[in-house]
């Protein structure tokens, strides 16, 4: 009984190790995304030409 209980700790600290990893991984990389996207957005905003009209005036 002591041996599944050792084993469960440890496959646990395995999985939660694993976890960590890749969201601290990942999350630079949605960092870095949502950074682009809010980028894309600002210009896209401040540009003068206007390309999103409506579809019923068309």
């Amino acid at each position: 009984m002591f041996w599944k209980i050792v084993l469960a700790v440890v496959l646990v600290w395995i999985a939660l190790a694993v976890v960590g990893a890749l969201i601290k991984g990942l999350f630079w990389i949605l960092v870095v995304g949502a950074l682009g996207v809010g980028i894309y957005f600002l210009v896209k905003a401040m540009s003068g030409n206007d390309e999103n009209t409506p579809v019923s005036r068309m």
